[in-house]
């Protein structure tokens, strides 16, 4: 059975490797905290350049955020039709506006800076709308609270390598590799880059090209011939 200390060795040794075959990078997002927390629930299961053309056209159209609140909503759906998902997207981007209008007077979240990292993730999450991962993304990038962001990317290539169990879900991951990183937002910012880039560019979700890989010696879904069931990757059928 692998210690937990055994489990930080390795979650650690992965990291650094990444930060040599990556860089290490200076935390960056964007420079208003409402684009990230907006463009963040545009961006889920769908690509980043979708993404900007949703948001563009969404402030080009509505050029306030009480605007965008009022909006019929046909014509805001219409507006991030680009985002997959719209008619989901665009009433939990209404409900969010009405309510950190009411309950703040403006749409603006800077206030978050000064609360503590339990504090802030608290009053995101109990926003309609915002779950954990968009809540961990807008606290680090733009607050550098050390919190760590699990997408699919970070969630699948950490199982892969067997940093988590095979069933754990993204959620509990958010916790199980904190405890193991120092408290630090830089540390936490690269992990979550290098992690993310990993799975997007090597440790794909079907085909993984396992051959390019930094971290294949420590992979146990390569030592199963990509055969290991893991609850972040498709199920490989006999042909």
């Amino acid at each position: 059975m692998t210690s937990q200390s055994d489990e930080t060795t390795k979650t650690l040794d992965a990291h650094q490797r990444l930060n040599e075959f990556y860089g290490v990078q200076a935390i960056y997002g964007r420079a208003d905290p409402m684009h990230e927390l907006v463009g963040t629930i545009l961006s889920h299961r769908t690509t980043h350049h979708n993404e900007v053309v949703a948001y563009r056209t969404l402030r080009e159209r509505f050029p306030t955020w009480e605007a965008v609140r009022d909006a019929p909503l046909p014509d805001l759906i219409d507006a991030i039709k680009t985002a997959n998902y719209p008619e989901v997207k665009a009433p939990y981007i209404q409900n969010l506006l009405t309510h950190l209008i009411r309950e703040t007077g403006a749409a603006n979240i800077d206030f978050l800076r000064d609360l503590s990292s339990d504090e802030a993730m608290k009053w995101l999450t109990d926003l309609p709308g915002i779950g954990l991962k968009t809540a961990t993304l807008l606290l680090l990038f733009n607050f550098q609270k050390p919190v760590l962001p699990v997408d699919t990317h970070v969630h699948r290539v950490t199982q892969r390598l067997g940093l988590i169990g095979p069933k754990v879900s993204a959620e509990k991951a958010h916790t199980l590799l904190l405890e193991r990183l120092p408290a630090d937002p830089v540390v936490l910012f690269n992990f979550h880059k290098h992690f993310y880039w990993h799975g997007q560019r090597v440790c794909t979700w079907y085909n993984p090209r396992c051959g390019e890989c930094v971290l294949r010696d420590q992979c146990i879904y390569f030592e199963s011939g990509l055969t290991l069931a893991l609850s972040s990757t498709p199920s490989r059928k006999n042909k």
